[in-house]
């Protein structure tokens, strides 16, 4: 479980918290001077280092004074000067995840169902994992010194969750506790974005049915595109689980809803393709699906600035195409089921329809119902090993294919910490990640051949709200 910092309206005193140390290069000044892995740093030039770029931004100035301590108390110091001390930490974040000042209508956290691993329980809110990982932050637990630090040591870009340019829309969406907020003026959306004007932005806003949409997007847009440190706005919908108990009842967008929305940004989007030669605002592909309105052509992302946030995924999945020949049969037979989200599973099936000329190959794309979340949600990057169990017969193919934004990064373990090979023992049958295209989910599909594709995004605390779309 990582450490955390509550937001409190009242001053805290710096204090230092150690930095572990998970690995030492070889021959660097650290390892000549006895550290090793298990190690904590204390301080740099005798100040407390709260993060990674406080670390960096000292060894910046050309000579500094590296304290640590090992696990027996033994204290040292390295001096480095221009040089890198050989040290790698376990976390970025020293001092601890700064915690969300704010009680969202929307709020995916809140809606989350019991018994997962703690760390997915963690309302983030921290403007150091925005630069460093591009979360979306909403601004309203900054203190002074955070703003004065963004601004002084230039973290652009950064990633905002304005949700609204009302400011009194906004306040009755996010409802910030008055004792978590330390400063008054940062939950203005408004006079943050023009007090970090020097600072790179790339905004989102999470639309409610009927609470920031219609003309209140409209204004936002306007607002968001008058300021020129403002990259790019995002609009994506309300996520929702069933697990919302005594929260604000929420509706999901309804497809006349969604559609309403497009217009808007569309007929935004030309005036901005005349003004400015950008886009500037993008509809995430939940939007389109929902409405059944075609996907934007590849061209229409320019560059997917925020493939994350679930803008152009599907887009940049479809892509690379079918290859141009596909085998006639394949031998021996194989029965091949592809697993996805419900919202996904249509546009699935039809880019593997060429695939239906090879004989010998049974296809089937497979909606899974999301158990674990409940059925409102139909995104395949929050469907569990459980849901798999549910939706899939043991042995009932040959190979099971499923999407690789299941799993956490760079490893095969579920949300519900069931793992691949957990999942493919109780099935009975190969399971494999099916590829990040729709070029490498046919190839692995034809060929048989399992390849180790990452995928798009983990689930680390902020990414589950990626995956959901909305902070």
């Amino acid at each position: 479980m990582p450490r955390v910092i509550l937001s409190r309206r009242d001053p805290q005193p710096t204090k230092i918290t150690p930095a572990r140390v998970r690995a030492v290069t070889a021959a660097s000044p650290a390892a000549k001077a006895g550290v090793a892995a298990g190690w904590e740093l204390l301080t740099v030039n005798g100040q407390a280092i709260p993060d990674i770029l406080a670390y960096r931004r000292e060894l910046q100035a050309g000579r500094a004074e590296l304290r640590l301590q090992g696990p027996d108390g033994a204290q040292v110091t390295v001096s480095v000067g221009w040089e890198e001390p050989g040290l790698e930490f376990e976390d970025v974040i020293f001092d601890g995840i700064r915690l969300c000042a704010n009680h969202c209508d929307f709020c995916y956290i809140h809606q989350m169902p019991k018994g997962m691993r703690k760390s997915l329980y963690i309302m983030d809110d921290d403007f150091r994992t925005s630069f460093l990982y591009g979360s979306f932050v909403t601004l309203t637990n900054l203190r002074e010194e955070d703003v004065r630090r963004i601004v002084d040591e230039r973290l652009s870009p950064l990633y905002v969750s304005v949700h609204t340019a009302n400011e009194a829309k906004r306040a009755e969406l996010m409802n910030w506790w008055p004792n978590k907020v330390p400063l008054d003026e940062a939950v203005s959306v408004r006079g943050m974005i023009e007090r970090l004007a020097s600072i790179d932005l790339y905004t989102q806003m999470v639309l409610v049915p009927g609470r920031n949409d219609g003309d209140d997007l409209d204004e936002t847009l306007a607002y968001l595109a008058s300021r020129p440190n403002v990259l790019a706005a995002a609009a994506v919908p309300v996520g929702l689980t069933s697990h919302r108990g005594h929260l604000t009842a929420l509706a999901p967008y309804t497809p006349e809803q969604a559609a309403d929305v497009l217009m808007r940004i569309h007929r935004f989007q030309e005036r901005m393709l005349a003004e400015r030669g950008t886009r500037f605002v993008f509809a995430s592909d939940e939007f389109y699906l929902r409405a059944g309105i075609a996907l934007p052509p590849d061209e229409a992302y320019e560059g997917y600035a925020m493939l994350e946030n679930g803008v152009g995924m599907v887009r940049d999945f479809l892509t690379a195409g079918p290859p141009a020949t596909l085998p006639a049969r394949l031998d021996p037979p194989r029965r091949v089921l592809v697993a996805t989200g419900r919202l996904f599973a249509p546009v699935l099936t039809e880019a593997l329809a060429p695939l239906s000329q090879v004989a010998g190959l049974e296809l089937e794309v497979r909606a899974i119902t999301n158990r674990t979340f409940g059925e409102v949600t139909t995104v395949a990057g929050l469907l569990a090993g459980r849901d798999l169990l549910a939706g899939v017969a043991p042995g009932e193919a040959d190979l099971l294919l499923v999407s690789p934004n299941m799993f956490k990064y760079g490893t095969e373990v579920m949300l519900d910490d069931r793992t691949r090979s957990q999942v493919e023992a109780e099935l009975g049958m190969r399971v494999a990640v099916g590829g990040t295209n729709v070029a490498e989910l046919i190839d692995t599909i034809v060929t048989g051949e399992v390849h180790d594709h990452l995928p798009s995004i983990g689930f680390s605390t902020h990414a589950i709200k990626e995956a959901a779309k909305q902070h």
